[in-house]
C-alpha cells in the first residue's frame, strides 16, 4: 500500500495537493483547483490544507520513517 506524503517537488505552497494527488492517481492540478473552490464556497478548505500541511511527512522524511534496521554478525 501506497503511503501519504507530502511533494518536495510538485509544490506550490505546502505540496499536500502535489502528495495527493499520485496518491489518488489524479492530477494535482485538479486537486488545486477544487481546493480553491472548497475555501471559497465552504471555508473548510483552508483549515484542512493547513492540518493536513502539519500532520503529513515530506518526501524526504519518508526513508526516515520507513528505514529498516539490521543487526550485522
Amino acid at each position: 500500500m501506497e503511503k501519504l506524503y507530502r511533494s518536495e517537488k510538485n509544490k506550490i505552497l505546502g505540496g499536500v495537493c502535489g502528495g495527493l494527488g499520485p496518491y489518488l492517481d489524479i492530477d494535482p492540478n485538479i486537486l488545486r483547483i477544487l481546493w480553491i473552490l472548497f475555501c471559497f464556497f465552504y471555508g473548510a478548505g483552508i483549515l484542512a490544507y493547513i492540518i493536513a500541511w502539519l500532520i503529513l511527512p515530506t518526501e524526504s522524511e519518508k526513508d526516515v520513517i520507513d528505514a529498516e534496521y539490521t543487526i550485522k554478525e
